[in-house]
C-alpha cells in the first residue's frame, strides 16, 4: 500500500518484529548490503525496544530499534524505512515518536550512528541530511566499524 501526500504516518512502540526488519532490510541493499550485519539487526529486533510505522493494512513500513545506554540518552540503533515509502514521512514519524517518548522520560539526548562523510556513499549522504534536518548534529567520526566504514556519531539535544 502506498501513501499519498495526504497520509499522516504514526509511529508507536510495538512488539518485536524481526521478520519485518528482515523484509525491510531486503528492500535497502544500498544501505544494508552486508548479510552478517543484517543478521545482527534481525537478532537485535528480537530483544530491543521497537518502534514501528504500520500502513492501513497493518504491514510494518518503517522500524526503529532503540537502545538506552544511560539514563539521559536514547540511541536509534537501527532505523529503516521500506524503500517504497522513502520520502513519505515514515522516517520523520519514527524520529518524532522516539524523541517525544525520550523527552517524556526526561532524557536529554538522542544519538544515532551512521556512515561518516569521509566515505563517498551518496545514499548515506542522504541519510546524514535526513538526520541533520531533524536537528541531529555531527559529533565525531571514528573507525569504530573499520577503516573502510567510518562511523559518524550524531546527537540531538532534546
Amino acid at each position: 500500500m502506498t501513501c499519498d501526500d495526504s497520509c499522516v504516518w504514526t509511529a508507536a512502540a510495538d512488539q518485536h518484529v524481526p521478520d519485518d526488519v528482515a523484509r525491510i532490510l531486503e528492500t535497502l541493499p544500498d544501505w544494508f548490503g552486508l548479510p552478517e550485519a543484517n543478521q545482527d539487526y534481525i537478532d537485535a529486533a528480537r530483544v530491543k525496544e521497537t518502534w514501528a510505522v504500520r500502513d492501513r493494512t497493518g504491514v510494518v513500513v518503517g522500524i526503529a530499534l532503540v537502545d538506552r545506554h544511560f539514563p539521559h540518552v536514547a540511541e536509534l540503533h537501527l532505523m529503516a524505512v521500506d524503500r517504497a515509502h522513502h520520502g513519505s514521512g515514515v522516517g520523520t514519524a519514527l524520529v518524532d515518536a522516539v524523541e517525544a517518548d525520550a523527552r517524556a522520560r526526561g532524557l536529554r539526548l538522542l544519538e544515532v550512528k551512521t556512515l561518516g562523510p569521509s566515505h563517498p556513499d551518496l545514499g548515506y549522504g542522504r541519510t546524514r541530511h535526513f538526520y541533520e534536518r531533524r536537528g541531529f548534529l555531527p559529533l565525531e567520526e571514528t573507525d569504530l566499524w573499520g577503516e573502510d566504514n567510518p562511523c559518524l556519531f550524531m546527537v540531538k539535544p532534546i
